[in-house]
């Protein structure tokens, strides 16, 4: 086997699964997605190195539509495009875990200033909002009064992009200052840890200061995790879920190029190991 991992910033997870890959004396490639270049020209995989790749860019849509070109060209890409349109988009993401019946967020979406407003009006403090697309937590905001919405309006509008129109917002769940991420490969749970808030921090994300914890896996978070990653259409996955007092375990979101640097350092599991050996299985199919 071939393996081509494809990435726009080298990172920690990247150079791990090249080392751990190569250990194993699989023939690898570090792919840097930048000088990439694709035709409509069918021909063109001959110059394509890799019988199967890792898709890794940083960049979302960087990532996702070099995963369409080299479906295109017949290659196998983990994770593939339609895993990674439906895990990179929040919105997208709601309505399929919603549709089958996984505990998640309530969650809303509306498409102007004014009806978000309205919206925020009608269903009282504290909210969530979040950016359809995005990572590390960023432009994920606790709305707590009115101010807060006021604000959020002013900065949405001076923003050009189309999805600053669009505004998707949870409930506040009632949880722990932690959740829980679970790196998935295909219907095995690799790792599960606790991601604790840093100090004078709301979000968990380690890209903001948190830490983690090993989590126990047990059968309740074992089943709404695989269920969840089978439902968005399976692969390598980050699933994070919270604890809800009441409710229990809510997946809030999925994430299709999941870091594992954080869980790295607490997981009794050589995590990139364990994604080259599903990588493996894969090839095997």
């Amino acid at each position: 086997m071939e393996l081509s991992i494809i990435y726009d910033k080298l990172r920690f997870e990247e150079k791990e699964l090249y080392d751990k890959a190569t250990n194993r004396g699989i023939t690898t490639h570090l792919m840097d997605a930048k000088p990439i270049s694709f035709s409509t020209d069918i021909n063109q995989n001959n110059t394509i190195n890799g019988d199967i790749f890792l898709q890794r860019c940083l960049s979302h849509y960087r990532g996702l539509y070099i995963t369409y070109c080299l479906e295109f060209l017949k290659h196998r890409v983990i994770n593939n495009y339609d895993v990674n349109e439906i895990c990179g988009n929040k919105l997208k993401t709601s309505l399929i875990l919603a549709k089958s019946e996984i505990p998640s967020p309530k969650t809303y979406f509306t498409f102007s200033a004014e009806s978000f407003k309205e919206l925020t009006n009608k269903l009282g403090f504290p909210l969530v909002l979040k950016p359809l697309v995005g990572s590390w937590g960023r432009g994920v905001f606790p709305i707590r009064n009115e101010e807060m919405v006021n604000i959020i309006m002013e900065m949405r509008e001076e923003n050009d992009s189309a999805f600053s129109r669009i505004y998707y917002v949870q409930e506040m769940i009632n949880r722990p200052p932690r959740d829980i991420r679970c790196i998935v490969a295909g219907d095995q749970i690799i790792t599960a840890v606790y991601r604790y808030s840093a100090i004078n921090e709301w979000r968990t994300n380690v890209a903001r200061g948190g830490h983690t914890g090993l989590a126990p896996i047990t059968k309740d978070l074992e089943d709404i995790v695989i269920k969840a990653s089978n439902t968005v259409g399976g692969g390598i996955l980050g699933v994070d879920v919270m604890e809800d007092e009441d409710k229990g375990f809510v997946v809030h979101e999925i994430n299709s190029n999941v870091e594992f640097r954080g869980a790295s350092q607490v997981s009794q599991v050589d995590i990139a190991n364990s994604m080259i050996e599903y990588v493996l299985t894969v090839f095997k199919k």
